[in-house]
């Protein structure tokens, strides 16, 4: 019987971790990332949850003659600031399976 609880305080354990993760990916999810393109021609900001929330554009860089040149920018944009909402969800999220060893995680 001596088992039974040490199952109870792990599964205590890991409905506190569980609602932790929970507050944290919101708290993620409400964090803005932005990042800018063609020395600030181009800035995108993008949530936690890595959903587009705003693209600026100067209009000095809209050349009806090198559209590729925005789509270049924009796409860099996006992307830089996808990567630091990934870097800060990794780091975020990270704390919470550090030392379980688990598959996947």
């Amino acid at each position: 019987m001596r088992g039974m609880g040490n199952m109870q305080g792990m599964m205590k354990q890991m409905q506190k971790m569980q609602k932790q993760m929970a507050e944290a990916q919101e708290e993620l999810g409400n964090q803005r990332f932005e990042a800018v393109a063609g020395g600030g021609m181009v800035k995108v900001v993008v949530s936690g949850h890595k959903e587009v929330l705003e693209v600026e554009i100067d209009p000095s860089v809209m050349d009806p003659e090198d559209v590729e040149m925005l789509q270049d920018l924009i796409v860099i944009a996006t992307n830089d600031a996808i990567k630091k909402a990934e870097e800060t969800s990794n780091s975020t999220m990270g704390q919470f399976t550090k030392g379980l060893n688990l598959p996947g995680m």
